[in-house]
C-alpha cells in the first residue's frame, strides 16, 4: 500500500502506491493535538492571462462543499470542523495552494476524510463562483487602497516581463470578474490530484494509524488521468535598470527597489536570507540606522523572496514628510553599496543568525507552526529543506554576504518604483 521513501531527522516520507500521493509524518508528542495539511503544487505561477487569480478563487470555492459535506445536509465543512474545536483554513501563493486543520488527535480521521473528499468531489458551481468572486473582489478593492501593496504589485509586474510571477496571486481584477466557471473546473481537474500533492501529519499520533487512515480515504482517489502540466517559462536576464513612478491618492511617499535572485534551492539562498536580516532586522540594522535614525524615512525593510523559480530581493522605504524620493533612494543605495565593499561585522552576522534561529524555533513550537513550515518547504524545494535550513543559516559567512551582494545588487538587475502621493 505504501512505499517508505526516506527517514530524516525523525521525519518519515512515504508514497501511497495506488496514486503516488506523497505523505510526510512528523511525530510531536507535546500535546494531544494533530495538524493535517494537503499541499498542492499549483499556485499563481500556473496561471496565464485571462485566468489570473483562478487558483485563489478556486481555493475559496472549495469550501462550498461536496456531496458528502454540504449545507443542505447540515454538515458543511466549516460547521463540522468548528464542532470539534478545529482551527482550519486555506491559502494560495505563487507556487502552491494548501488546506489545513489543527484539531484534537482523536479527530485526525475527520481531517483526512475532509481533504480526501475535497480533492476530487468539490462542487464547482456558477452560483458559488459568483458569490466568492464578490468576496475576492472586495479583497482586491481593499488592496487597491493600500499604497504599499499597489507599489509592490507594480514592481513585480515590471520586474517579471515573461514569467507568471508577473501577476499577483489574487489576480487581475478583470480576470477575477470574468473567468468562467468552466475554466475553474478545468483548472481543478488539471491540478487537484494525489500525484500533484503532499499530505503532512504533525503532532501526537501513531504512525501506522495515520497511514491506515490515509490509505482508507485517499487510496481510492485516482491519480491524474493526464500528465500534470509543467510550467516552463523562464524569465530572461534583466538587461538594464527599470524605473517607474506611480501617482495615486496617499499620505506618504514610498520607494521599492527589487533585484532578481535565484530560486530557493540555490546555494545562495541562505546567504540572501541572512543579508536581508542584516539590512532590516531591528533598530540596529543598517537600513534603520541610515534611513530612520537620520529621519530620512519613517520605516524601511528588506525581504528575500525565494520560490520554485527565481524570485526577488526587495527593499522598501517609507519617506518622512518633506523628504524627496531622490534623497531617500540615494541613502538606501549607499547602504547597498557598502554591503558590496565592506564585510559585515561578526556582531552583525551573529545577530542576524540569532534572529532567524529564534524565529525558526518559535515557528516550530506547535503542530501548526511545524506543518506550515514543512508545507512551505515542500512547495518550493522539498520538506528536507525545513530540516536543513538552520544548518544552512549557521554556515553563512561574512564573505558569503559580500559575494551575494556583489552578484545580485547590480544596476542592470534593478527595478525601482516610486509611489508619489497625488496632490488635490
Amino acid at each position: 500500500m505504501f512505499t517508505k521513501i526516506t527517514e530524516y531527522e525523525g521525519i518519515t516520507e512515504y508514497r501511497l502506491d495506488d496514486n503516488d500521493l506523497k505523505v510526510v509524518l512528523v511525530p510531536r508528542r507535546a500535546a494531544p493535538v494533530v495538524a493535517f495539511m494537503v499541499v498542492y503544487r499549483v499556485g499563481s505561477r500556473n496561471e496565464a492571462v485571462g485566468h489570473t487569480g483562478s487558483t485563489h478563487l478556486l481555493e475559496h470555492m472549495l469550501f462550498k462543499g461536496t456531496p458528502t459535506y454540504n449545507k443542505k445536509n447540515g454538515n458543511q465543512v466549516a460547521a463540522v470542523l468548528q464542532k470539534q474545536g478545529a482551527v482550519f483554513n486555506a491559502d494560495t501563493w505563487f507556487d502552491r495552494t494548501r488546506y489545513y486543520e489543527m484539531l484534537p488527535n482523536d479527530q485526525l480521521e475527520l481531517a483526512i476524510h475532509l481533504e480526501a473528499d475535497r480533492m476530487r468531489n468539490s462542487f464547482i458551481a456558477d452560483e458559488d463562483r459568483q458569490s466568492e468572486m464578490t468576496v475576492v473582489r472586495n479583497e482586491l478593492e481593499r488592496g487597491e487602497n493600500d499604497p504599499g501593496r499597489i507599489l509592490d504589485e507594480r514592481v513585480w509586474a515590471m520586474a517579471f516581463r515573461e514569467h507568471p510571477y508577473h501577476h499577483p496571486t489574487i489576480g487581475w481584477r478583470s480576470d477575477v470578474e470574468g473567468v468562467p466557471t468552466s475554466r475553474l473546473k478545468d483548472f481543478y481537474d488539471t491540478y487537484y490530484h494525489p500525484n500533484n500533492s503532499t499530505a503532512i501529519v504533525v503532532g501526537d499520533f501513531d504512525d501506522q494509524t495515520a497511514l491506515d487512515l490515509i490509505a482508507k480515504h485517499f487510496g481510492s482517489v485516482p491519480r491524474s488521468p493526464h500528465p500534470i502540466p509543467h510550467m516552463y517559462t523562464v524569465e530572461p536576464p534583466q538587461e538594464g535598470e527599470i524605473r517607474f513612478k506611480l501617482r495615486r491618492s496617499g499620505q506618504l511617499g514610498l520607494i521599492e527597489m527589487a533585484w532578481h535572485i535565484p530560486e530557493a534551492r540555490h546555494e545562495d539562498s541562505a546567504a540572501l536570507t541572512v543579508l536581508d536580516h542584516v539590512l532590516s532586522a531591528g533598530v540596529t540594522s543598517r537600513l534603520y540606522q541610515a534611513l530612520v535614525e537620520t529621519q530620512i524615512a519613517v520605516d524601511s525593510g528588506a525581504s528575500s523572496f525565494q520560490f520554485v523559480d527565481p524570485g526577488l530581493f526587495t527593499l522598501d522605504v517609507t519617506l518622512t514628510p518633506g523628504v524627496d524620493h531622490e534623497t531617500a533612494e540615494k541613502a538606501a543605495l549607499e547602504v547597498i553599496e557598502r554591503m558590496k565593499t565592506e564585510d559585515v561585522t561578526e556582531s552583525e552576522l551573529q545577530k542576524a543568525k540569532n534572529i532567524i534561529t529564534t524565529q525558526l524555533i518559535f515557528l516550530r513550537d506547535s503542530p501548526f507552526g511545524v506543518v506550515s513550515a514543512i508545507g512551505e518547504a515542500e512547495a518550493v524545494v522539498d520538506w528536507k529543506f525545513y530540516v536543513d535550513l538552520p544548518k544552512m543559516i549557521e554556515g553563512v559567512t561574512a564573505a558569503d554576504i559580500k559575494r551575494v551582494a556583489n552578484t545580485y545588487f547590480t544596476e542592470d538587475n534593478r527595478t525601482v518604483g516610486y509611489f508619489i502621493p497625488r496632490e488635490f
